[in-house]
């Protein structure tokens, strides 16, 4: 207490905040690096002036422009997401036994995981493939492979998403012939083909061709799919990959959303309405364990896309400006040591993506960095989602975390990121421009080398790995799935025997349909449909391809 001039006394005004950064600096601190799981520098505390944002303009309502807190008015109190678990393995037949174990235990869509062969485009007998058929995922060389996979699953009432980039095109060309096989016309398929050829070029390598024809293919997969399957997703546009190659969470959204305002940008140029094509684009994005920071990349995602697509490319549609997006778990995170340990991992991440508004969900299962998942380790997956769905109570409100300062000042940040990001890739000509000379690939190798170090140095945490070790960490006390080799020696059998009976002189006809088209610019998405019933494989249409479009070099950047 003070006295004044006229001898009144007077109470001294302690600012709060003066007062409790005094009494934070007088505290003792933990030895941590409080950073984020980026690498970026965190305030110790959040409050008004960080969350800058103006509620209309920034945020708005679910269902609403700019989408920020969700691209439906009533968000899982409405439908819950999609749970769809990454599977496949061995032969088509070996997998559809695992799609309907799946189904029977509570999954909603299926997610097709390929192997290595299928993704580059080769057929399971090609010599490169040795050793390799059935390793990582599904072998798919043809439409009767096809046809396998999907025996009794009602391709009218099941979702499907694949995983491929490279050979996308021929993939959904068997699907499509497949679903026609059945009885089912195009129109009434639903699901997403990932298609995402840019992402490869900057992070997983699985490609067939050069840049520019590989463009001009997806191009044509919008362009027929808007005509003939319009409940199909034509490119899921992917974050995950990118991320998993290391880079940060600010970097895996920039760089994706650059790539999709590429596709646009190329579907317009193709003469495409962009309101024919953009409601059917959808994304793929990684939940990593930093858990606000996934968040706050989900909803700033929403809000960006949406500024873009209506802004800068004049989509009039409010379906092409909303962003839908599937959610894996971050592979990544997983570790060998004390295996358990990846089901807390994968929930906390799981539950990052339910509270950032995801439209479908994979959860990974603890063995993963081991092997395939164990039917054990699945069934625990997707138990994981439904636990979140149904025990939890977080899907009673939609968007919870809104208004949050740290949260609300993440996702501005984020924002402001990726817009820088964007002005330099538009600075080096464009996405191509950029890919071609080796930026995307440089940041990314960036990124992955500075987590390593901080991983090894102790500045980054991994339990059971630098800290809280155990003596038998070596050998993980689970079981292991593995692939019988006669999977592969069934496949090569299966693909001879296609060969020996199907009209030969109709499958190069179709071939050479197909090397027509290239070179005069037909559809090629069309002929792929036409060559699947002829029953061409994979690898020769593949080659086909290759032969006439070249195959991609990619740059040197160490």
């Amino acid at each position: 207490m003070s006295t004044s001039a006229n001898g009144a006394s007077s109470v001294r005004t302690i600012d709060p905040r003066a007062a409790w950064q005094e009494a934070f600096r007088a505290a003792a601190a933990r030895d941590v690096d409080f950073t984020s799981l980026s690498g970026s520098e965190l305030e110790e505390l959040y409050g008004p002036t960080d969350a800058d944002i103006d509620y209309e303009r920034d945020l708005g309502w679910p269902g609403q422009f700019p989408f920020t807190r969700g691209i439906h008015a009533n968000m899982y109190r409405g439908r819950l997401w999609t749970m769809r678990q990454f599977a496949g393995f061995g032969t088509a037949r070996e997998s559809n036994e695992r799609y309907k174990f799946l189904l029977d235990h509570g999954q909603t869509g299926l997610s097709v995981a390929f192997d290595f062969p299928t993704l580059m485009g080769r057929d399971a007998d090609d010599e490169m493939c040795l050793g390799e058929v059935g390793q990582v995922g599904v072998s798919i060389s043809s439409l009767r492979d096809m046809e396998t996979l999907m025996d009794g699953i009602p391709m009218d009432r099941v979702s499907t998403s694949m995983t491929i980039n490279g050979p996308a095109p021929i993939l959904l060309a068997f699907y499509i012939a497949c679903a026609e096989k059945q009885g089912v016309a195009p129109e009434a398929l639903r699901g997403t083909v990932q298609n995402d050829i840019l992402k490869e070029y900057q992070a997983q390598h699985a490609w067939l061709v050069q840049a520019e024809p590989a463009l001009r293919m997806i191009t044509d997969v919008m362009g027929y799919c808007a005509e003939n399957v319009p409940q199909w997703n034509t490119i899921s546009i992917s974050g995950y990959h990118i991320r998993e190659a290391g880079s940060t969470a600010a970097e895996e959204l920039a760089f994706t959303l650059a790539n999709g305002m590429e596709y646009v940008r190329r579907g317009i140029a193709a003469g495409l309405d962009v309101d024919t094509f953009a409601p059917r684009l959808s994304f793929f994005f990684d939940s990593h364990l930093d858990f606000f920071e996934e968040i706050a990349k989900f909803r700033a995602a929403r809000r960006i896309w949406a500024r873009k697509m209506r802004d800068e490319f004049g989509a009039k549609d409010p379906r092409s400006w909303m962003l839908r997006f599937h959610t894996q778990t971050a592979g990544v995170s997983l570790t060998a040591q004390q295996p358990e340990n990846n089901i807390v991992r994968t929930a906390f991440e799981a539950l990052a993506a339910v509270l950032g508004g995801t439209q479908s969900l994979h959860t990974n299962s603890m063995d993963e960095t081991l092997s395939l998942p164990t039917e054990k380790a699945v069934k625990i997956a997707l138990r994981t989602q439904q636990v979140i769905a149904d025990e939890l109570e977080v899907t009673h409100v939609i968007d919870p975390l809104a208004g949050s300062y740290y949260v609300e000042s993440l996702t501005s940040k984020l924002e402001a990121e990726a817009e820088k990001s964007f002005a330099e890739v538009e600075r080096r000509g464009g996405v191509v421009p950029a890919i071609l000379d080796g930026y995307f690939q440089s940041e990314i190798h960036r990124s992955a080398v500075r987590y390593q170090r901080a991983t090894e140095s102790g500045r980054k945490k991994i339990v059971g790995v630098n800290t809280y070790v155990e003596d038998d960490d070596g050998v993980p006390a689970i079981d292991i799935h593995r692939i019988d080799p006669a999977s592969e020696r069934e496949a090569k059998v299966a693909i001879a025997k296609l060969r020996s009976e199907r009209d030969g002189a109709a499958a190069r006809r179709e071939l050479d349909a197909i090397r027509r088209a290239c070179q005069d610019g037909g559809n090629l998405l069309e002929r792929f449909v036409a060559a699947a019933h002829a029953y061409c494989t994979l690898g020769e249409i593949a080659q086909v391809l290759r032969e006439e479009f070249g195959e991609f070099q990619e740059p040197k950047i160490l």
